[in-house]
């Protein structure tokens, strides 16, 4: 080959690859999209084009995914595994490839979607969508491939020459660590695929790691590699812990700015989450929203959309309601995501550009509630008072008992202390029964009585409060456990502080 295609010194000197395989599960319902809609659904599913059947989940975004995840906890060491960003002329290509997976299906479902007018609270005009879901269950097989190469220094004439042992051994442990702790937010929930991800979408957890190490300085390995380096790795090269098997001592610390809340409340009454239709032809005209677990199973849920839509509306009320700076729409844009309709912001923003919600909503399951309860319902004619004609229906939401629970569970990345004051207050009207989720809120359904709650506030040192009900019939009344409620108040008072120009 000639030297002005091929030269020695251009390469990368690739002397190990490691290979790491595992099976990624969808804990919630996820959306790989194709960015097409059809005559069915708004937004179909990204399959094989071979089979038109089988989920494919592109390298591109689990990549995209894991970088920027590991973004969060060190800038630093994502470079240094996924390459220089998109435009940079001199940055270094990925050392890891990310191989396409296909999946093995649990079903698919179809959701519908609206979007909710934040001053009615109702569903806004020519606003109903919906959208095509791999259920909970599906499972992805990921493959990636980690190429270690030795690194080069220029010497005093411009020739690239060797670093020393001891720094190569030190760039490879930091890119090991960097992959570990990459692959790591898979295993822990931190990481969430596909679309409004930030919405309970695309949870998932990935089991069975498995390794395997090329040495491809050795003429055995390297044989081995070029003969077998792309069959699947057998269930034999199994490992515990994916930290240790790659040789890396610890996982980088979590740097990232963060506000974990998790609460749990009673159900008071009923809660009716629509599905797009009816159970059948047969079946109630209205059924709430269940969803496929991992396990099979089908139970009724607290959906994220529907929740962040509610606690949307309501915090647009509360910082409407306290606003003097005329700082309220930027706030809520901030921190829920722009409302894309509003064209004049639009226009004003553009040069920033649109950025995406801060806040995370999971979607959780409605435990022990009674779903097999159908209730006949009739509309009446205000005029007349009686029953108006062929407006007899029936819906079976999920019905209370004395041990049905309901778990909300919010992350809010870099939050300021005003955010915090502002997710506080959503707190206590779901706490107090003030703020009802759901539909039907106007015959009682959809309030929750607070029992539990625990937040966690990480910025350079980490807080924690955890405070519960001191009395079933006294949700009002509270015990802290741990933190001052005196500190809670104070992201309170900074809402006030922010929403009337720096005066508190």
């Amino acid at each position: 080959m000639s030297a002005s295609i091929w030269h020695v010194q251009k390469t990368r000197h690739i002397h190990q690859r490691i290979i790491i395989e595992g099976d990624l599960t969808l804990q919630t319902s996820a959306h790989f999209g194709n960015g097409d809609g059809d005559e069915l659904t708004d937004m179909p599913l990204l399959v094989d084009p071979y089979d038109n059947r089988s989920p494919l989940l592109t390298g591109a975004s689990l990549a995209g995914a894991l970088r920027s995840h590991l973004g969060e906890t060190d800038l630093s060491a994502s470079v240094r595994l996924f390459g220089g960003d998109k435009g940079d002329e001199n940055g270094e290509q990925s050392p890891l490839i990310v191989a396409d997976s296909l999946g093995e299906s649990s079903g698919a479902t179809i959701r519908a979607g609206v979007r909710l007018d934040g001053k009615t609270r109702t569903a806004a005009d020519k606003a109903l969508f919906d959208v095509q879901l791999w259920q909970a269950g599906t499972v992805f097989p990921l493959r990636f491939e980690l190429l270690v190469s030795q690194q080069f220094r220029k010497d005093k004439s411009g020739k690239p020459v060797p670093i020393s042992k001891q720094e190569q051994t030190q760039f490879e442990r930091d890119l090991k660590q960097a992959l570990a702790t990459a692959l790591e937010g898979l295993s822990n929930g931190r990481i969430t695929l596909g679309a409004r991800k930030r919405r309970g979408y695309g949870e998932v957890n990935v089991t069975a790691w498995r390794v395997k190490s090329y040495d491809l300085t050795d003429p055995y390995q390297l044989c081995a590699w070029l003969k077998q380096g792309n069959d699947p790795l057998h269930d034999n090269l199994k490992v515990d812990d994916l930290t240790k098997a790659l040789d890396v001592e610890e996982l980088l610390p979590d740097n990232r700015h963060y506000l974990h809340l998790h609460a749990t409340f009673a159900l008071q009454g009923s809660l009716l989450i629509r599905s797009g239709e009816g159970q059948d032809d047969t079946g109630p005209d209205m059924v709430h929203l269940h969803a496929q677990q991992p396990d099979g199973q089908k139970k009724p849920i607290l959906s994220g959309t529907s929740l962040a839509g509610a606690l949307r509306a309501r915090a647009t009320r509360i910082a409407n309601t306290v606003d003097k700076a005329g700082k309220a729409k930027e706030l809520i844009y901030d921190l829920f995501g722009p409302d894309m309709n509003d064209r004049e912001w639009m226009r004003a923003k553009k040069e920033k550009g649109v950025r995406a919600s801060r806040l995370t909503v999971k979607e959780t399951v409605v435990e022990n509630g009674r779903t097999d309860l159908v209730q006949n319902r009739v509309s009446i004619d205000r005029f007349t008072g009686g029953a108006r004609d062929t407006v007899l229906f029936d819906q079976q939401p999920v019905f209370a008992s004395d041990k049905t629970m309901v778990t909300i569970d919010l992350h809010l990345r870099n939050p300021e202390k005003h955010d915090i004051g502002l997710l506080l207050l959503l707190l206590k009207d779901l706490w107090t029964e003030d703020l009802p989720l759901g539909g039907e809120s106007s015959v009682g359904r959809g309030r929750l009585q607070g029992r539990r709650a625990t937040i966690n506030y990480q910025n350079g040192e980490r807080q924690e409060w955890v405070f519960a009900a001191v009395a079933p019939d006294t949700p009002i009344k509270l015990n802290f456990e741990k933190g001052s409620p005196a500190d809670l108040q104070k992201f309170v008072d900074a809402l006030h502080t922010q929403l009337n120009g720096g005066q508190s």
